[in-house]
């Protein structure tokens, strides 16, 4: 049981975060080297690097026929983001809102949770949702980068949450977004180019491992596919999330924790929900349709709610959050 269950989990997860760290990194320098901008390299490269164990998590399980693994992983990673990650970001500092940006990445927060229940309950994951969806990711990619190119910059806390997304990687890894002139020369770009190739191998290699152990696992101990894929395999993907924001958190630049979350929020649905429906065309689970989108949509409303309250998420409102998420979980838990 140990070999069949933990070690494909473990292993895959292993594999998705390694592989993701060399295609982000190999993607960059690449970049970096033929002078794009690191304001793009930000809100496309890093982007849908950091979201690519999410994403070939997703499409390898709606390529077996397992939606519930597939679109649980969607919602229950978004689930986390708002009560764990920024619950636990908020308790180790309070987290600064911006109104203007709340109005902003927070209203796209919520309209695409709305999106993916509405499709939930009315459609389903086809090619022309993800589409829509796609094109969708697109115009707010574009309309970030307009943002961002404002004369001047925008001002601290006004940044769009794609930015900021990417700040919260930089807080990790600094160098590879901006490095200096002589690290720029000593890119060698077949050597980059190699090192994205062999993160993208290992990422989609470690997502079937990890796909297949959730699916053993949930045969296993009598746990539905959806379930599973809803806290474990959701929780899982949003490790490079949770350790961005909390690095973020502890070096006390939390609104960029936050916009960290809100912009995955909005990659996981637009992005990682498209590619998913355009590869691999799938319904989305009675259960998640009938209960848990509408539960993300409620929490994407109360963090909006919650933020507003004196423009700011205080370590107890964190510790709500925090509660709220094991209250969740133990409530679809089976007993």
């Amino acid at each position: 049981m140990l070999f069949d269950v933990v070690l494909p989990l473990a292993g895959g997860l292993i594999l998705l975060a390694v592989g993701g760290e060399l295609l982000v990194r190999g993607a960059v320098q690449v970049a970096e080297r033929l002078g794009v901008s690191p304001l793009l390299i930000g809100l496309t490269l890093v982007g849908f690097g950091t979201s690519m164990p999410e994403l070939v998590t997703s499409v390898q399980a709606a390529m077996i026929g397992s939606p519930g693994i597939a679109v649980g992983n969607i919602v229950g990673s978004n689930l986390a983001n708002i009560l764990l990650i920024l619950g636990l970001s908020a308790i180790i500092f309070p987290v600064a809102v911006s109104s203007n940006a709340l109005k902003r990445d927070g209203t796209l927060v919520v309209l695409t949770a709305i999106a993916l229940t509405a499709v939930g309950l009315l459609w389903s994951l086809d090619r022309i949702v993800g589409t829509i969806f796609l094109a969708g990711l697109v115009s707010y990619i574009v309309f970030a980068w307009r943002q961002e190119r404002v004369v001047g910059g925008l001002p601290a806390g006004e940044h769009t949450a794609a930015y900021e997304r990417a700040e919260a990687f930089e807080e990790l890894h600094a160098p590879v977004l901006k490095p200096d002139a002589e690290t720029i020369k000593a890119i060698s770009i077949p050597i980059s180019l190699a090192m994205a190739l062999g993160g993208l191998l290992l990422v989609v290699f470690g997502g079937k491992v990890f796909v297949d152990g959730a699916v053993t696992l949930a045969r296993s101990f009598g746990i539905s596919e959806t379930v599973i894929g809803l806290t474990i395999v959701a929780v899982g993907t949003s490790m490079p999330e949770l350790i961005t924001s909390i690095v973020a958190a502890l070096r006390k630049h939390a609104d960029v924790a936050l916009g960290n979350i809100l912009g995955s929020n909005i990659y996981n649905i637009l992005g990682i929900g498209g590619v998913t429906a355009l590869i691999a065309p799938t319904e989305v689970p009675r259960q998640i349709a009938t209960f848990d989108n509408l539960v993300m949509v409620a929490i994407s409303v109360l963090l909006l709610a919650m933020a507003r309250t004196g423009w700011k998420i205080g370590r107890l409102e964190g510790a709500v959050l925090v509660a709220g998420y094991v209250a969740y979980v133990w409530w679809i838990w089976p007993k």
